[in-house]
């Protein structure tokens, strides 16, 4: 795992294409699962997102990478086969946009894991694990006016089951619900929300 690069823009787009469809009901129809992804998940979109360093932290799994690689970009023969996208608060008091997820969520400032998918064929291998807890130690890192990232949350559609236990045996917790548009179709998630852990300095530390 590593933090993607501007060259992983296209292949983030085939990827984000391939695995969006997994998370979405079955009775969703493919023309409002491609009009989303034509909307946010394309290789433009992408790029503008690793533009913003600030605001988008985008890390990826990629089958290219030794152990020790991380941060060398695409390498040779790789693939990417997952990768999260979470969105990071600009102000230490900025949290969710939308009104009905800032009235459940705790914490301020907060981040949103926005994206977290990985192919189907690597379902249960721990690696979407992997990658939530790489972005989550990757935002308690992160500092907004001085102050650390209190909490992390994520919207997942209330019908998806698998998920739903992936999250939980990683620290979230349902908080609310949220109206998610895709495409024409308004669909209900989950809101679930987890701490963000902080390392306590040790003696000495301070000043």
């Amino acid at each position: 795992m590593r933090d993607a690069v501007a060259a992983d823009a296209p292949a983030l787009a085939d990827l984000a294409a391939a695995t969006f469809p997994l998370a979405c009901p079955p009775g969703l129809g493919a023309e409002d699962i491609a009009a989303f992804v034509a909307s946010h998940l394309t290789a433009a979109h992408f790029a503008a997102y690793l533009a913003e360093p600030e605001r988008y932290l985008v890390q990826v799994a990629d089958t290219g990478l030794a152990v020790g690689d991380a941060g060398a970009g695409l390498a040779d023969g790789g693939r990417l086969v997952g990768y999260t996208l979470v969105v990071l608060p600009l102000s230490a008091d900025e949290g969710p946009a939308a009104a009905e997820v800032a009235e459940v969520v705790p914490g301020r400032p907060a981040a949103e894991l926005s994206k977290c998918y990985v192919l189907a064929d690597l379902h249960g291998t721990g690696l979407g694990g992997a990658l939530m807890d790489s972005a989550a130690d990757a935002v308690a890192e992160r500092r907004v006016d001085g102050e650390p990232v209190t909490t992390l949350w994520l919207g997942t559609n209330k019908g998806n089951r698998r998920a739903q236990r992936s999250y939980l045996r990683h620290g979230y917790t349902t908080v609310g619900t949220r109206s998610f548009r895709v495409g024409g179709t308004i669909e209900e998630d989950l809101v679930m929300a987890r701490p963000v852990p902080h390392a306590t300095p040790g003696p000495g530390a301070g000043g």
